[in-house]
């Protein structure tokens, strides 16, 4: 893959989610890069995070679900190219700005004297409050008691009061007993609480060399901040001045204003301390924290010119994800029913969005929009246009939903285990649409599925997911003919196309960790036969096995037993061309 360009490099990825007042890790720790025009199939069984991990790039996250860390960088240069206008009225809000810099400048000169009376009075209002240990302890307890609560909760909807009273009264007396133990615990904080305070004040001694030695360094302060900033540092405030200006331009002027005034602050903060803002890196974090960072280029006499670099997991603002999800990276679901609208007609589903994300009349619209109906399989299209979703069949549908998807000609197009909801007959009409539409609109193909079948006749990837971590990545001829990962043995052994007559089809035992704890070692071990005393103690790293294959397994450590792959799979490259045609 050396010679395509990557569009899109996840790295370190994390997505949790809210649920019931605990933390669920849907996704930890992923990193991949997705390749220029390449068909990439994530694999694995339900619940194992393949539809949150694509949800991430496209902005479709659901509300309690949110990335704690990790990037998202797009690569597409028309998108991080940017040129706002730079008339007369610009100039004014960008010197305005430097003006402001300027005056926050001044307080880099008592950066350090700044952090000394931050970590002094932290020291002070910590002996306020209780130990990270004591707070740890006693939130753990309550979590855990309010988590039976809510279950018992929830039990109780489900108890008929006519037919089961008994059983009723039971979960009632359980919910009031956790409910007494959580407000016991409460209590106990409080009181813990009110005793660091109370020892707080009446340590007379501390308290007067915390004032005295305060005021020493509030003087200390005062007197550094008042030095005259460089012609350098000037320089660098009229250059992050136009930065900002670059960042914000393609708001209008009520958020534009917001937002300026949000990076002002921004950049006040990091001054106070001392960061080192002709760094990059640097940079783009004080911007991240309000929008992201447009790095200024050169400019004309009319025009500010720069670049950004794309990260996803930054992007917080609707506007911004309408520019990318559609036009650059668009999705075609499972079933076809639930992605049309079942009262509007299908030519006015698609071109609305053609008219949304491009400039053109409703006219050239809908011509687009019949011209992908015809490529997309769609007999007699110019009549069937003004159709509702009702009278199209469950094949034409998703016919129409791939249009949809490809109407403003996207970069990735996320497959959604598109056949699932179709007939057998019809599932290899769509997935050779998809492959043969590839070929003349170079998008990307990230196909998320469960079913090998489909992964052995799309992808030239495949990435194999387990607990929200991928545990093996390689070409599909690696991870079908040379499998390293125990997950990957059992899914391939659990096809039934590969099952003998008259034997039993394999299953894999047992179910997916809860992500709601801490997983310790490899957690795939539980339920692997292969498992080695090292996994349940240590997570494994990635192990490289060429240049195209990895895998998260410590069968791949030097010091691990030589083990074969499981019978069934040992002579799988005669059955797969057989049964796939791969």
């Amino acid at each position: 893959m050396e010679d395509k360009k990557i569009l899109l490099s996840v790295k370190d990825l994390h997505v949790k989610f809210r649920v019931r007042g605990r933390i669920l890790s849907a996704i930890r720790g992923v990193s991949l890069d997705l390749y220029e025009n390449e068909s990439i199939a994530i694999v694995g069984e339900s619940g194992s995070g393949k539809s949150v991990f694509t949800k991430t790039f496209a902005g479709m996250l659901e509300t309690n679900g949110f990335i704690s860390q990790g990037q998202l960088l797009y690569n597409d240069e028309e998108l991080a190219d940017t040129k706002v206008a730079y008339g007369s009225s610009e100039r004014r809000q960008v010197a305005a700005s430097a003006k402001v810099l300027n005056k926050y400048s001044s307080l880099e000169f008592g950066a350090e004297i700044y952090k000394q009376m931050l970590d002094l009075e932290s020291a002070y209002k910590a002996r306020f409050a209780l130990t990270d240990e004591e707070d740890l302890a006693i939130t753990a307890k309550i979590d855990e008691l309010e988590y039976k609560r809510t279950q018992l909760g929830n039990l109780k909807q489900t108890i008929d009061p006519s037919k089961e009273k008994e059983r009723l009264k039971g979960v009632k007396q359980e919910i009031a007993a956790l409910t007494a133990q959580i407000e016991g615990l409460e209590a106990e904080k409080k009181q813990l609480l009110a005793a660091h305070k109370t020892a707080a004040v009446n340590d007379a001694a501390y308290n007067k060399a915390y004032v005295d030695q305060m005021q020493a360094l509030r003087r200390e302060y005062a007197a550094a901040i008042t030095h005259e900033i460089t012609d350098e540092t000037r320089a660098r405030n009229l250059e992050i001045a136009k930065e900002i200006y670059l960042s914000v331009g393609r708001y209008g002027a009520s958020s534009r204003r917001k937002f300026i005034k949000g990076l002002h602050k921004q950049f006040k903060e990091a001054m106070k301390l001392g960061v080192d803002l002709n760094n990059d890196d640097v940079r783009n974090a004080v911007f991240d924290k309000v929008v992201f960072r447009v790095k200024y280029l050169d400019e004309t006499s009319e025009y500010l010119h720069g670049t950004c670099i794309l990260d996803l997991a930054k992007v917080q603002y609707a506007k911004d994800w309408t520019k990318i999800r559609g036009g650059r990276i668009a999705t075609v679901f499972q079933d076809p029913m639930t992605s049309l609208n079942p009262i509007i007609t299908i030519g006015k589903q698609i071109t609305s969005v053609i008219l949304k994300h491009q400039n053109c009349s409703e006219l050239e619209a809908r011509a687009r929009a019949l011209e992908l109906m015809k490529k997309v399989g769609i007999p007699n299209a110019e009549n069937r246009f003004d159709d509702y979703p009702f009278q199209y069949s469950g094949g034409m549908r998703q016919r129409i939903v791939i249009a949809i998807a490809l109407s403003c000609q996207p970069k990735i197009l996320i497959c959604d285990e598109p056949t699932t909801a179709l007939d057998v007959t019809i599932q290899a009409q769509i997935l050779k649409l998809i492959k043969d539409l590839q070929k003349e609109f170079n998008y990307t193909i990230v196909f998320i599925t469960h079913d090998l079948g489909v992964v052995a006749n799309v992808a030239d990837r495949v990435a194999v997911l387990f607990a929200g971590q991928i545990v093996e990545l390689g070409t599909v001829e690696d991870v079908f003919y040379d499998p390293r990962h125990p997950y990957t043995w059992a899914l391939l052994s659990s096809l039934p196309q590969l099952a003998q007559r008259n034997t039993k089809l394999y299953s894999i035992t047992g179910t997916p960790p809860s992500l709601y704890n801490e997983i310790v070692g490899d957690s795939f071990a539980p339920r692997n036969p292969y498992c080695l005393k090292v996994d349940t103690l240590k997570e494994p790293p990635m192990f490289r096995v060429s240049d195209t294959h990895y895998a998260k397994t410590w069968l791949l450590d030097p010091r691990a037993p030589k083990l074969q792959k499981p019978e069934i799979i040992e002579d799988i490259h005669e059955k797969l061309q057989r049964t796939f045609n791969i």
